[in-house]
């Protein structure tokens, strides 16, 4: 039976000498699937005590935290989530603050200090602002994890630099690091830490209950006893155990599921009546079949037969369907959704009527402009579905692109792509080599490097320039650089041809989307769609004619102005 993550923790909270308690904290230990996809979140906050809703800031930005950042997509990555919630939540309190009192004294506004731990897998990511603490606590040693966002001016005077709701803009320090079996986070408002010594709360932690929030008590109380004059909150949290490292895909549940055998056509199978085989590769071995509850033909995907004994490959496998059930697009193949229990493993996802884009290239070899055009854009659109949910598709080709009926585009295979939240769970899935037709991977995937959403940009001029000529941009010779400098003597070979009608400044938008420094490429697809149909100034600049040639009259005129300006000049002398 595989290890999960498990935690023990405690908290508490005081208004100390104070009237109200301007202080809030709160922990959500979810269940699965989200304590594998999003993780256990803490988080801890004080209002500001010159403000009278500094207790309102503090407890929004807590509660919103912890149930907005469950809402975010499962595929995304913590850091993404989280600072989306916080962002969102701090636009609430700057919006506040400019409603009222704070407008003219941000002293007096919806204001608060914010400290916050996602423990996802084996990884602490943690998000800070302001000068509510977090520590760590390991082999009876303590160590402050986050920095004071707080200026002093004098031994009496001091003010915060940086708070939730003070700016607009939120600028929060983000951090992650490993955790270990048995180490202890410690988070604690100004109130607690200033009051009391290091080698107290290191005691207190380690030696202390096993109650957790009895021991988080003792320390309030301590500070309280000690002479605190503000209000007094700790959250102690205790690792007790780590999910397994090297243990099969969290989300999918593979080990109860047999392997299904080859489909025959006429063949039932679990529920489904198949007609045909409609692919078979080394990969997979699809086919079209009918469900006999619903009457509606669907795709049915099975394991390669060569690859059943690799269980990464049937970890991707399998996350072929958990990525395609996240993206909403038009472009994009999507999932069938069944009512009953499947009985072996394989994927529904819906029948398309149509050709690959590799038939169609073959089928048109000279296409017009505005058809590859179309096409792109419609490439393109499914493309900003996967980067939207922090994916990467890293396996865009012809193949894995198909054309309906209707001639709309969809991108239909996602063996290869990469989810940023499943990658931050430490398992065999994200190790692959690379896959698919090397001639459209981008080059730093060649270096061992990992891929961003400028290497799907990559894969999509290729396919641009495949489209248009017929031919690569680099040849076949991409596939065997394994070095920068290799790389460097690569030579773009212009797209342009003496037959074939093509704007150059297409040629010139091309080149910049398939450059083979990715920091060369467009910084958005969208940019380079937006460049296959329109001009882009710094082509018409480098291609503009010297003035002389488009207006002799204005250069001579110009140059006659500048010399009397020098004549003048000289007599006056």
């Amino acid at each position: 039976m595989k290890q999960q993550l498990t935690v023990t923790t405690g908290q508490y909270s005081d208004k100390g000498q104070k009237d109200i308690n301007q202080d809030f904290h709160g922990i959500y230990i979810p269940k699965e699937p989200h304590l594998s996809t999003k993780g256990i979140a803490i988080a801890i906050a004080d209002g500001i005590s010159s403000s009278d809703t500094g207790h309102i800031a503090s407890e929004s930005a807590v509660t919103g935290f912890l149930e907005d950042y469950y809402c975010t997509p499962e595929a995304w990555s913590v850091k993404k989530s989280a600072l989306r919630v916080l962002e969102a939540t701090n636009s609430w309190l700057y919006s506040q603050t400019q409603r009222g009192q704070g407008r003219y004294n941000k002293d007096k506004g919806y204001v608060c200090t914010f400290s916050a731990m996602v423990i996802k897998s084996t990884t602490a990511h943690l998000f800070h602002i302001g000068d509510t603490r977090i520590y760590r606590i390991a082999d009876n040693a303590i160590e402050q994890l986050t920095s004071d966002h707080r200026l002093i001016v004098s031994s009496e005077e001091s003010y915060l630099s940086r708070a939730m709701g003070i700016n607009p803009q939120l600028d929060v320090d983000y951090q992650k690091l490993p955790i270990a079996p048995d180490d202890a986070f410690f988070l604690a408002s100004d109130g607690v830490y200033e009051a009391l010594d290091e080698t107290f709360i290191i005691d207190t932690i380690e030696n202390g209950s096993d109650d957790l929030n009895a021991t988080a008590k003792t320390i309030v109380d301590e500070a309280y006893q000690q002479g605190s004059k503000d209000n007094l909150t700790t959250q102690i949290i205790q690792i007790e155990t780590l999910p397994d490292k090297d243990v099969g895909d969290i989300y999918l549940k593979l080990a109860d599921l047999p392997l299904p055998p080859l489909l025959q056509a006429r063949m039932n199978f679990d529920g489904f009546t198949i007609i045909r085989e409609i692919h078979s590769s080394h990969r997979s071995h699809v086919y079209l079949a009918e469900d006999e509850e619903t009457q509606q033909q669907v795709a049915i995907k099975i394991p390669s037969i060569d690859l059943r004994d690799d269980e990464s490959y049937l970890e991707r496998f399998l996350m072929e369907e958990w990525i395609a059930r996240r993206i909403n697009s038009a472009h994009v193949l999507k999932p069938c959704g069944l009512s009953r229990t499947r009985n072996y493993i394989y994927t529904v996802m819906e029948y398309i009527e149509g050709q690959t884009l590799a038939q169609w290239m073959v089928d048109h070899p000279k296409p017009d402009v505005e058809s590859v055009r179309e096409i792109i854009e419609q490439i393109a659109k499914g493309l900003r579905a996967f980067h939207r949910l922090e994916m990467l598709h890293q396996d865009l080709r012809p193949e894995n692109i198909i054309i309906d009926k209707t001639g709309t585009v969809k991108i239909i295979d996602f063996g290869a792509t990469l989810v940023a939240g499943v990658a931050e769970i430490d398992t065999p899935l994200q190790q692959f080599p690379i896959q698919g037709t090397m001639q459209y991977t981008a080059p730093e995937y060649f270096l061992g490097e990992f891929g961003t959403i400028l290497s799907d940009q990559f894969s999509l001029g290729v396919i641009t320039y495949h489209m248009l000529s017929g031919k690569l941009p680099y040849g076949a010779q991409i596939a065997r650089t394994k070095t920068k400098a290799a790389q460097k003597r690569l030579n773009y070979q212009s797209v342009l041809d003496e037959e074939r009608e093509i704007p150059a400044w297409m040629d010139d938008a091309i080149r910049k989307a398939v450059n083979i420094d990715p920091y060369k490429r467009y910084e958005e697809i969208t940019e380079f769609i937006y460049d296959l149909r329109h001009p882009n100034r710094e082509f018409l600049n480098k291609t503009r004619p010297p003035l002389m040639e488009r207006n002799p009259v204005a250069f001579w005129q110009g140059l006659c102005a500048f010399l009397t300006g020098v004549i003048i000049y000289l007599l006056a002398r």
